[in-house]
């Protein structure tokens, strides 16, 4: 999925959030959560932090599972990555 340049960091996650759990990106909220979604469950987030790795060319150790678990967070650890 090709992410317009200009669209927000939250945008983007939101985006993302939409394509890995195959929701139409109106049901994604920048307040989404883990489990506020049937798909964002353990395995949904395993493949939402693949996603984001691969997506963000950023590492997500097993600590930052755990702590990425909305949205909010995962804005937060992508900024600071340098992402904006």
């Amino acid at each position: 999925m090709e992410i317009n340049q200009s669209t927000d960091l939250t945008g983007q996650v939101q985006s993302l959030l939409a394509e890995v759990f195959q929701v139409p990106p109106g049901e994604v909220t920048p307040g989404l959560a883990f489990g506020d979604l049937p798909q964002w469950d353990s395995l949904g987030h395993m493949d939402l932090m693949l996603r984001l790795e691969e997506q963000f060319g950023v590492t997500v150790n097993t600590d930052l599972i755990a702590e990425l678990v909305n949205i909010p967070a995962i804005c937060a650890y992508l900024k600071e990555k340098g992402h904006e």
